[in-house]
C-alpha cells in the first residue's frame, strides 16, 4: 500500500470515528465518571477491539455476515440487548456521575470497563458492514491483501481509539460542570437514552 493512499484512507475514515455511536458515547460516560487516566486505558481496549472487527471483516466475516441472515440476526440481537441494557443500568443509577469536588473520578472498574469497551466494539453490525463499505475502495488487487487489510483495520482502529481520548478530555472539563444534582440527574437520563436509541435502532438495522 502507498503511502498516498494509506493518508487517503485516514481522511476518509475521519467522518465515521469521529460521528456519534455507543463508542464515542461510552468514551464521554467513562471520562466523566472515572478520569481521564481510565478513560484512556479503556479507549486502547476500545480500538484494539475495532482493529480486530476490521480483520475479521477484512478476512470474510462480512460476507459471511452478508449471506447468513442467522448469523446477522445473532450478532445484532447481542449487540442491541447489551446497548439497551446498558442505558437502563445508567439510567436507573443515582450515582452515576457524581463527582466530588477535588475528586478525579470514582475508582474505574476496569476489568468491567474492560468487558464493555470489547463488547461494545465486536458486536455492532453497523459497525462491521461500515467497515466492509471502507476497505474495499483502498485495497490494491496488485498487492498482498492481508498485509493491506491488518495496516487498514489497525489505523482505523487507531483513529478511533485517538478519537476517544480526545473526548477523554474533554468529559475531564466537563466533570467541573456537575457539580448540580439537577444537571447530573439530565446528563444521567440522555446519556442512558442515548443507549437505549442506540440499541433499539440497531434492532431493526437490516443487512441492506
Amino acid at each position: 500500500m502507498v503511502f498516498e493512499t494509506w493518508l487517503l484512507f485516514l481522511l476518509v475514515s475521519i467522518i465515521p470515528v469521529v460521528s456519534p455511536g455507543p463508542g464515542v458515547l461510552l468514551a464521554i460516560t467513562n471520562s466523566l465518571r472515572y478520569g481521564v487516566k481510565a478513560t484512556i486505558l479503556v479507549c486502547l481496549v476500545n480500538g484494539g477491539g475495532i482493529a480486530v472487527l476490521g480483520l475479521l471483516v477484512g478476512f470474510g466475516l462480512g460476507a459471511l455476515m452478508q449471506a447468513s441472515a442467522l448469523a446477522f440476526l445473532v450478532l445484532k440481537t447481542i449487540g442491541a440487548g447489551y446497548l439497551i441494557w446498558l442505558g437502563i443500568k445508567i439510567w436507573r443509577d443515582r450515582n452515576a456521575f457524581v463527582v466530588e469536588v477535588g475528586n478525579s473520578g470514582q475508582a474505574a472498574p476496569m476489568r468491567r470497563l474492560t468487558l464493555q469497551a470489547l463488547a461494545i466494539s465486536l458486536t455492532n453490525p453497523k459497525a462491521m458492514m461500515a467497515a466492509a463499505a471502507l476497505f474495499p475502495p483502498f485495497l490494491n488487487a496488485n498487492e498482498p491483501a492481508a498485509l493491506q487489510v491488518v495496516i487498514l483495520s489497525f489505523s482505523y482502529g487507531a483513529l478511533c481509539a485517538l478519537n476517544h481520548v480526545l473526548i477523554a478530555f474533554c468529559g475531564s472539563w466537563l466533570r467541573r460542570f456537575l457539580q448540580s444534582p439537577r444537571r447530573i440527574k439530565w446528563v444521567r437520563r440522555l446519556t442512558g437514552g442515548a443507549f437505549v436509541g442506540f440499541g433499539s435502532l440497531l434492532a431493526v438495522t437490516s443487512r441492506a
